[in-house]
């Protein structure tokens, strides 16, 4: 739970939280001076004193990291508070969770959840594309991409890939252009120089890549896939939700594909 704001009581009006107000709690629940806090992010008490006025609403992620260290070094501050603070200051944490790390975040709950889905396709994936969790449908649909672990890598590593998604260099495009809009967001860092260095080798990869084009999100929602042991098409109309994490926020994505009747196959 967040400490009150100072604004906050029985009088008047509710105000908004602010990252002044914020700071100053926790900086008079640990008996800090501003100069002391000062001294420790290395800039003047002035500037904690505008901080906390509210002259000064946009620290730059530097001095944000550095408070938050000292603040946690004299009473350790809460998931809730180090997020609360980022938000109010407009900052996303400088935080680049492992795939084990997201796949952690993933409890039972989450879980029961993709399997109340079915048989529609429901699994969580990160950012960076790469699957952390899926019912039983979605790794059916997907043949390979539970052992490929990465999105892209099975788009242009696997030959499976090819003959499910009935629309494969329309959705391969997609997601290669939703990657570079996704990285634009999370501030590059080298698990994007590792990853683009890895689907390089991949020709077909590297002409998507390389016409620039960007996108965030899916202009059409419709699917078609095919099942691979009726050679039935189909078509799936696919949602995708940014979940909120304390922990790592809009690090994860909730796909849910519903599942249409089959069709005939294309021509």
């Amino acid at each position: 739970m967040l400490p009150k704001s100072p604004s906050d009581g029985p009088a008047g009006s509710p105000k908004p939280p602010t990252l002044g107000g914020l700071l100053r709690r926790l900086r008079d629940d640990r008996r800090i001076s501003r100069e002391k806090l000062a001294f420790a992010a290395g800039v003047s008490s002035s500037y904690i004193t505008h901080l906390e006025s509210g002259d000064r609403a946009r620290p730059t992620q530097v001095v944000v990291e550095a408070l938050v260290r000292y603040l946690d070094r004299i009473e350790p501050v809460t998931d809730v508070e180090r997020r609360h603070l980022f938000d109010l200051a407009g900052l996303v944490p400088a935080d680049n969770p492992s795939v084990e790390e997201l796949r952690a975040e993933i409890n039972d709950e989450m879980r029961r959840t993709l399997a109340l889905q079915e048989p529609n396709l429901a699994a969580y994936v990160d950012t960076r594309w790469n699957v952390l969790a899926g019912n039983e449908s979605y790794h059916r649909a997907f043949p390979g991409l539970v052992s490929d672990a990465n999105i892209l890598r099975w788009f242009f590593g696997n030959p499976l890939s090819r003959k499910v998604m009935v629309e494969w260099e329309l959705e391969s495009s997609l997601t290669v252009h939703w990657l570079r809009g996704l990285i634009g967001q999370q501030g590059g860092g080298d698990w994007s120089a590792e990853l683009l260095e890895e689907l390089a080798e991949y020709p077909d990869f590297r002409r998507i890549w390389d016409d620039g084009d960007t996108v965030y999100g899916r202009e059409h929602t419709a699917m078609r896939l095919c099942d691979l042991d009726t050679g039935e098409h189909y078509t799936v109309e696919v949602q995708m939700f940014r979940l909120d994490s304390v922990a790592h926020p809009g690090r994860i994505q909730y796909y849910l594909g519903v599942r249409g009747p089959a069709a005939p196959p294309a021509g």
